[in-house]
């Protein structure tokens, strides 16, 4: 046991030291600085905008940016659906995998294309090669739309006074051609030399020590779970996801994959400080974070290793914890650590099965998504945590006296009230959403693997996974449905881009005003004091949101289970 806490201790350690370095890498691409890739990725971008008629060169403002982040997306939407209610017909389809219905590939292209992933079929028997091919070049559109949007953010705040952001092409372009991709292809490596299938042959015929003769799927794994965690996207190219032994064969695989899908929403809150030169407000923006991960963290890992009383009370020896939906390559504490990493970041991949844990820890996985700002996915994170910082800068201006300012630009009652609608409208789609499907037994009763107190929590976690892009699953859930892939198609959409809109309008707004010189007044945003206060709003708004929904799944589910 004491080696798996070092193996954790050692994946959060090397994340952070990848993502200061990396992070400073990538302010030095948004900020058009030179960097030692230069010369080989400038002819690759050239190339893409000659072919497009992309000027990278012309300024947009916020509202020309998020127009062009809407026009791609509808483009990729009407691409990615035709192909999956016409796979079958279409080549690279060896073990005949048919057409998705209407519904199902409104629901997978949605998914796929708003970072969530949130995968109603199984990898292996619901989609083709071809298929996975596109949705594995949405894992790279999606993460680099956030970081894109992110980068219209931090221009906002570049100079006193602005409304030329930028061009979130040009953002876009190199958030794939020199971020995204060389980081996969080493990545892709090291799942390939470990033992991760890269090859388009249909599936392996063997035979097992058995005698049995069975089959065993295969594809281009190891690119697809590269993009998958380093985009924060968490799609399977197969059903049981990391858990897979071809996705995830070892220990070494486990860490890389762990790391892959931490660096980046580390090196963003590093590249904020970089960009702005105000390398201290990102400290305290990570400390924030990083408190908030620990206190899901630490108690999930404890409730896994711990093993099930119910269990240990039967005789049966728990001393390698919980194993329930657990793999024994990986071990209860590196399934507990993945298990809140996944659900923290929005990247929604598992390594075990969230619906097996520990009730405290599942309600744990649920807070990590309702909160949905501690560190977050490729770019929406940092977007996510801004929302927090302006409540929590115009509730400091009201109790110190002052008009609210952040970055010397006072906040006023536009931009107060686009926050609000930000953050309110999370926990409205998931509260709206799971109320509706409890109420309607057809809907919701009929679909779920058990009754009771885990059975609401499967709705809840369904339409949280939705509304934070997270992809995960309590899979014990029949979600394939036209009403779990409609409503949750519909959650998708206006759980991505309202939150990425709102923001990037903010930051807008406010970089359009008249920049206000500190004074020996002014309310700085880069010290430990507000560092707690932005923590106590999040956790408040939090508390206050969901807290009645957690007590009629998980909470109730605890105390049923330990008082038996």
């Amino acid at each position: 046991m004491n080696t798996e806490i070092l193996g954790i201790i050692a994946m959060f350690a090397i994340t952070l030291v990848i993502g200061i370095f990396l992070g400073k890498y990538i302010a030095n691409v948004y900020g058009h600085k030179k960097t030692f890739l230069d010369p080989v990725f400038q002819p690759v971008e050239k190339l893409i905008y000659k072919i497009s008629g992309i000027n990278p060169n012309r300024q947009m403002n916020w509202k020309q940016n998020m127009y062009a982040m809407l026009a791609i997306n509808l483009v990729w939407f009407i691409v990615g659906f035709t192909l999956l209610m016409t796979q079958a017909w279409l080549p690279l389809n060896p073990d005949g995998n048919p057409n998705m219905s209407p519904d199902l590939a409104f629901n997978t292209t949605i998914s796929f294309l708003v970072n969530c992933n949130l995968q109603h079929y199984s990898g292996e028997t619901g989609v083709s090669y071809l298929s996975q091919l596109y949705l594995m070049f949405l894992q790279f559109v999606t993460a680099a739309t956030g970081m894109a949007a992110m980068a219209v953010l931090f221009k906002a705040f570049k100079e006193k006074t602005a409304t030329e952001l930028g061009n979130f092409y040009d953002y876009f372009t190199k958030s794939m051609i020199r971020i995204l991709l060389p980081i996969s292809v080493v990545v892709a490596l090291i799942l390939s030399i470990n033992g991760s299938p890269m090859t388009f042959e249909g599936k392996d015929h063997i035979t097992t020590l058995e005698g049995q003769k069975i089959e065993v799927s295969r594809g281009p794994v190891a690119a697809f779970v590269a993009i998958k965690h380093l985009g924060t996207n968490g799609g399977g190219f197969f059903g049981a996801n990391s858990a897979h032994p071809l996705e995830n064969p070892n220990y070494t695989t486990n860490m890389t994959e762990m790391v892959t899908q931490m660096i980046i929403p580390f090196a963003l809150v590093f590249a904020l400080g970089f960009y702005l030169k105000k390398r201290k407000l990102s400290w305290v923006i990570f400390t924030v974070m990083t408190v908030g991960f620990l206190a899901l963290t630490i108690p999930n890992i404890v409730n896994e290793t711990g093993g099930n009383p119910l269990i240990t009370k039967m005789g049966a020896d728990s001393s390698l914890g919980a194993m329930e939906g657990k793999e024994i390559r990986f071990g209860s504490a590196a399934s507990g650590y993945w298990s809140i990493a996944t659900t923290v970041i929005s990247t929604g991949s598992v390594n075990s099965m969230h619906d097996s844990t520990m009730p405290l820890s599942g309600m744990n996985e649920l807070l990590a998504m309702m909160i949905n700002c501690f560190y977050g996915g490729c770019g929406v994170g940092i977007l996510n945590y801004f929302i927090f910082i302006i409540l929590a800068v115009f509730i400091s201006g009201l109790m110190v006296g002052r008009t609210p300012e952040f970055m010397g630009k006072k906040i006023e009652a536009k931009e107060m009230k686009i926050a609000m609608i930000v953050a309110l409208f999370h926990p409205f789609l998931i509260l709206v959403g799971t109320a509706l499907t409890a109420y309607l037994p057809e809907f919701g009763a009929k679909t779920l693997n058990n009754p009771g107190f885990h059975g609401f929590s499967e709705m809840l976690y369904e339409f949280t996974s939705s509304s934070a892009n997270n992809g995960s699953g309590f899979e014990g859930l029949g979600d394939n449905t036209p009403w779990w892939n409609i409503s949750t198609g519909i959650v998708l959409l206006l759980s991505r881009f309202i939150p990425i809109i709102g923001p990037v309008a903010i930051a807008g707004l406010l970089a359009q005003k008249k920049f206000i010189p500190e004074s020996s007044g002014t309310l700085k945003t880069d010290t430990a004091t507000f560092g707690f206060m932005t923590l106590a709003v999040i956790l408040l708004i939090a508390a206050l949101s969901f807290f009645p929904a957690l007590t009629l799944g998980p909470i109730a589910e605890q105390i049923q289970y330990f008082s038996k």
